[in-house]
Parts: C-alpha cells; sequence; structure tokens
C-alpha cells in the first residue's frame, strides 16, 4: 500500500482560486480541504484519505482527479474556520455565555497564536474574526451593536460586506477582550477610545488600529488592518497607463520640488507614496518621513510617527526633519497652513518632497493650496506634479464573462454618444466562490496626472479657479480619471457600474 503524505494545512498560504475548486457543502460533509492544484488535478487533505465515497464524489463535482494527503481532524477545523468562517460549534459554544463576569478575566493572548484548545469561544471568536479579516484581504473591520443581533462586516476592496451576525449577549465580552487586547481602557464605555494591537497570523506581522465609539446599542469597535508583510509595490504596479506612468516617473526624476498625490480616504494614496519612495530609495539619498500613522516599516528610511502627546505634530516634525539634512521628504498629509507653508517652502529649498491632499481632481490641489494660505507664487514655484485618483474594483478572473449592454444600458449612456448604437461586449463577473459571489476580486486605480508647466503657473498667478486649470490641462491631453476608468473597462479590468460608482461626483 502506498503511504500517503501528511500535510500540515495552518502552515500553508491557500488561494481562494484552489478553495473554490470544491464545493463548501463538501469540504464540510466530508471533512476534507483543497490545498493545490495542478492542472486537471486536485490535492485535497483528508482526516481519512481512504474514504472512497468522498473521493467519488469529489471527483464527480469537480471533474478532477483527486490525489489525497492525510491530515489530522485539528489542522483541518483550523483552515476551515481561517478560510470558510466559524464553524457551528463555536458559535453553539458562544451562544451558552451568559454574563460578562464569567469570562472577562480568563482572558490570555498569545500574540505568535491564534487557536488554542483551551481558549474560550470569546478569544477564539475574536481571533477568529481577526484571522479570517486578514486571510480574505480585509482593510477593517467593522463590529456593530443593533438591537436584534452584533453585526460583523469586512470592507474588502473598498465596500463593507456582512460576513455574520452574532448574538447581542456576545457584545460585552466581546467588546472587552478587544480593548484589552488593545491596552484600552476597559472600563470606560461612554467615551471614544483608540488603542493598537500587534499580533503574527501564519508568521505574518500584522499592526491593528482599533477604535470604539458609544452607541445606543453598545460600543461599536472598528478594527483597521495593516499587514506589515505586504509586499512594496512598484510604481508599474500601481494601475498607471503608459503614457501617465512616464509623466510620473518624470516627475520623480525632479531633484527637487512638491508633488502630490490627491483623492478621497481610502483612494490608495499611501500606497502611491510608498510605491514612489520604493521607486526612489538609494544609499546616496537620505530619505525622512513623518506620518499618522506609520503604516508600513521601510527598510533604510526614516519615518516618523507623528505623536501629539509629546507635541510631535506634522508641522514641528517637519521642521526638525529640515534640519537633518534630507533629500527626499514625505509628509502624510497637509492638514493646515503651517505644514502647508513649511512643505512648499522646503520644496522650492533644494528638496523633493511627497504628500496628498483631500481633493476631487488634480488642479484642485493646486487652488486648495492657495486656499490653505499659501501664497499663490509660491504653490506656483514649487509643484511640479499632482497624481488625482480613485480605486476600483477589478473583475474577478474566475468568474468573468462577456455580454452585450442593453440598448438603454446606462452603460452606454456613460460610455458617450459613439457607444448608444455600436454593438459592443464589456466583461463583468457573474459571481462565485472566490469573490464572494460579487463579480469583482482585487482593486486597481484609474489615474489622472497633471504636470505643473508654465501655463499652469500663470493660471495660478492670475487666481484662476481650478474648474480653468483643470480644462486647460485636459486641452492639453491630460487623461482624466473617468476617461482612464473607461477605458480599463473596454479593457475588462473593471466594469463601467465601478467607474460611474466612483467618478459620478467629478
Amino acid at each position: 500500500m502506498m503511504k500517503l503524505p501528511h500535510v500540515q494545512l495552518s502552515k500553508l498560504d491557500i488561494s481562494w482560486e484552489v478553495i473554490g475548486s470544491v464545493p463548501e457543502e463538501l469540504i464540510h460533509r466530508h471533512k476534507v480541504f483543497p490545498y493545490k492544484k495542478e492542472g486537471k488535478n486536485i490535492f485535497l487533505a483528508m482526516v481519512d484519505p481512504l474514504d472512497f465515497i468522498a473521493l467519488d464524489e469529489i471527483t464527480l463535482a469537480t471533474g478532477l482527479q483527486v490525489i489525497p494527503a492525510l491530515t489530522t481532524e485539528a489542522e483541518l477545523n483550523t483552515v476551515i474556520n481561517r478560510y470558510l468562517g466559524f464553524s457551528q460549534e463555536l458559535v453553539a459554544a458562544i451562544n451558552q455565555f451568559e454574563t460578562e463576569e464569567n469570562l472577562l478575566y480568563k482572558f490570555t493572548f498569545d500574540f505568535d497564536r491564534l487557536h488554542h484548545e483551551n481558549d474560550t469561544p470569546i478569544i477564539q471568536a475574536v481571533n477568529g474574526i481577526i484571522e479570517q479579516a486578514v486571510v480574505r484581504g480585509a482593510s477593517d473591520i467593522h463590529i456593530e451593536p443593533h438591537e436584534e443581533g452584533i453585526k460583523v462586516r469586512f470592507r474588502i476592496d473598498g465596500l463593507l460586506q456582512e460576513i455574520f451576525t452574532l448574538p447581542c449577549k456576545v457584545h460585552p465580552p466581546l467588546a472587552s477582550r478587544l480593548k484589552l487586547m488593545a491596552k484600552m481602557d476597559i472600563a470606560e464605555r461612554r467615551k471614544p477610545q483608540d488603542g493598537r494591537i500587534q499580533i503574527k497570523i501564519g508568521g505574518r506581522k500584522v499592526d491593528l488600529r482599533v477604535s470604539s465609539l458609544p452607541t445606543i446599542f453598545g460600543e461599536k469597535l472598528v478594527i483597521r488592518i495593516l499587514d506589515q508583510e505586504q509586499k512594496l509595490r512598484q510604481i508599474s504596479q500601481l494601475g498607471f497607463s503608459e503614457k501617465q506612468l512616464k509623466i510620473f516617473s518624470k516627475l520623480l526624476s525632479f531633484p527637487y520640488g512638491m508633488i502630490l498625490v490627491t483623492g478621497p480616504t481610502g483612494s490608495g494614496k499611501t500606497t502611491t507614496l510608498y510605491a514612489a519612495l520604493n521607486e526612489l530609495h538609494t544609499v546616496e539619498k537620505n530619505i525622512i518621513t513623518i506620518e499618522d500613522p506609520v503604516e508600513y516599516v521601510f527598510d533604510q528610511i526614516n519615518q516618523v510617527q507623528v505623536n501629539p502627546k509629546a507635541g510631535v505634530d506634522f508641522a514641528k516634525g517637519l521642521r526638525s526633519i529640515l534640519r537633518q539634512d534630507p533629500d527626499i521628504i514625505m509628509v502624510g498629509e497637509i492638514r493646515d497652513r503651517e505644514t502647508a507653508q513649511i512643505a512648499v517652502r522646503a520644496a522650492t529649498t533644494g528638496h523633493l518632497v511627497l504628500s496628498t491632499l483631500h481633493t476631487n481632481n488634480a488642479a484642485g490641489a493646486l487652488t486648495r493650496l492657495v486656499d490653505m494660505g499659501v501664497e499663490s507664487f509660491l504653490v506656483a514655484s514649487s509643484v511640479v506634479g499632482i497624481v488625482a485618483q480613485r480605486l476600483v474594483r477589478k473583475v474577478c478572473p474566475h468568474c468573468r464573462e462577456e455580454y452585450e449592454p442593453d440598448k438603454n444600458s446606462p452603460e452606454r449612456l456613460f460610455l458617450g454618444p459613439e457607444y448608444y448604437r455600436l454593438p459592443f461586449t464589456l466583461i463583468r463577473g457573474a459571481g462565485c466562490v472566490n469573490c464572494n459571489f460579487t463579480g469583482y476580486k482585487g482593486r486597481t486605480a484609474i489615474q489622472e496626472v497633471l504636470i505643473v508647466e508654465s501655463e499652469e503657473r500663470d493660471f495660478l498667478l492670475e487666481k484662476a479657479d481650478a474648474e480653468t486649470i483643470q480644462e486647460a490641462a485636459v486641452k492639453k491631453g491630460m487623461i482624466t480619471m473617468r476617461a482612464d476608468g473607461l477605458e480599463k473597462a473596454l479593457k475588462g479590468i473593471t466594469t463601467v457600474q465601478e467607474v460611474m460608482r466612483v467618478t459620478i461626483n467629478l
């Protein structure tokens, strides 16, 4: 008899494409889990690899050749909970608890592991929520108490998705557990609080920023997930069109001046700044950042965390940085007049300054600085370029399909008159287990890149508004965010509906 390999599932990083190859109902019924796929072969971890009924059913359901491997029931339960949610046993156990007192002081938390057979159900629940969110690629976890129950939602690809609902009586110990982990005051429930948790999941360092807010049904908790192991992107991976990438690369080659990245919260501005720093970093340059918070740690770059309690805000930190002989400065966000003025003066005195602003479009960044109190001639002489961007969801590669829009569909109207009658096809996601049946998986950016030249400087000195500057830039050939998004939709990267959603106010 051939000896079957033993698989430690919990140490593997299993893709959703592989998991989606086997119906979830069969995974639960037969106590199996797919962990690898090669061609027409699906590799299946099983507690009982000799369960021929299971092997036959899965072969029939998938059309793939099943190659079994041995695993333990504990390993299997761990990955099922990690990838497919909480077990019925866990939810049932949580339902048994009636008071906070019999749970609160039993808590212990080992940051290097998330599951243990001796953990109480509340500890398992908190750990499971965090682990599942990280595995699914969520950026935020929302734990929301309501009259009918506690809703747990994950923000995935920019939009909130409801994951499950827990009973109301679980909320006090659940909230206390998270606050205890985040070193918050568990007795204080009337005031908003902030805290931080650092953990490891599968060897990955993850930083969690916890925020509590009192509501009429209890404390709402939001956990921002910052995956420290996430690889830094190259600027070529940010979704720039070929033309825009050349312009952005040209801006980064300037020895001094200010480059701004604009957009609303959650539009990928920090990711773009980090990719730019990754491009600029060499041993010959002294790069210093001031951030709130420091989201990802760079090797060989000096990063400063804003600390109001210690008297370090953006303006004071920036002044100190200028005494540190910097070549390149990154300011996480220009929030006030003082920071704006210092950053602009740094850009005009031989430093390359990168920062972010909240504006609707690229031209709006120029007038925003003036509105903040910076002299227009200083803005004109310091800002060399602006990237405005939004994030759109990408069509799921596992369930993408072609379709022809109806004659009076919003897609045709949004694309413009030339598409009103023209027969053409677009791409959309039908929805599958890999994308949680949304039709989308992952995100990319749509951008517009404005290079500030003599015409834009003249407009600024003449006190022109943002609309005038934007229109002139488009006439010169600037690709707007909407145009960039529609081009990506026609290529099947995203959908017209997504572009409509994020550019409707432009």
